[in-house]
């Protein structure tokens, strides 16, 4: 099964108002393992990024004055999603901005989301697993124990990276990595995450001598004859 943890950032909050993507970040999993492929692009939007989102990201419009139009990166983006189930905190903002700019290309029929991938929404899944309670992704960081303290802005694709993590923690702790490739990254600029090296070697085996198990199960004994429960007695 392959899923692309997805996020993005923008100028604004909503795209019928002339909002656009600035940046798309994305990171892989086959099987429920990091494959340590991602896609990571910072866009120029057109117009200008308004302060109150310059504030959350941190992405400024002069940084964004020389880099690519989203028509010269979609048919990389899409070739890189087809297929997968995105992974989305929040799945309606995002999708609903994807769309647009799929709307905006010219000389092709533009495509839907939904006509390239299939969609998870963590948010929605968040909301039925936790009801009443706070799940935004710094919440569900630590309730998961997963370490966003590195997290100083948003970022699409730092945003994906944690994302992946929690979305892994919350459907049953996997959070392998598949060590069977290396990091890559396609796009232009960003954070890179460093991943264990496959070709690393095995970790040694300690195992218990003769002596400590005998302590071990002396110590047993005793929390039997106290009347204690003992996992390993049962």
């Amino acid at each position: 099964m392959r899923q692309v943890v997805l996020d993005t950032e923008t100028t604004g909050i909503d795209p019928r108002q002339g909002h656009r993507i600035i940046e798309i970040g994305c990171v892989e999993l086959v099987n429920r393992k990091h494959t340590g492929n991602s896609f990571h692009v910072y866009i120029n939007p057109e117009r200008l990024v308004e302060q109150e989102a310059i504030d959350v990201h941190g992405i400024t419009n002069e940084f964004l004055t020389d880099k690519p139009l989203f028509k010269h990166v979609a048919s990389e983006f899409v070739e890189f999603i087809r297929g997968a189930q995105l992974v989305i905190h929040n799945a309606p903002f995002d999708v609903g901005f994807m769309d647009h700019e799929f709307n905006k290309l010219l000389g092709v029929t533009p495509p839907k989301t939904a006509d390239i991938c299939t969609v998870l929404d963590t948010l929605e899944l968040a909301r039925q697993m936790h009801p009443g309670q706070k799940n935004n992704l710094d919440a569900l960081c630590k309730r998961y124990g997963i370490d966003n303290s590195h997290r100083e802005k948003h970022g699409a694709l730092l945003d994906a990276e944690i994302l992946a993590d929690v979305y892994l923690m919350m459907t049953g702790g996997q959070t392998d990595l598949n060590l069977s490739g290396n990091k890559t990254s396609t796009g232009a600029g960003g954070e890179v995450i460093r991943r264990l090296d496959g070709n690393r070697k095995a970790l040694k085996v300690i195992r218990a001598s003769a002596d400590e198990m005998k302590s071990h199960e002396s110590r047993l004994d005793l929390v039997m004859e106290k009347g204690g429960s003992c996992l390993w007695r049962q």
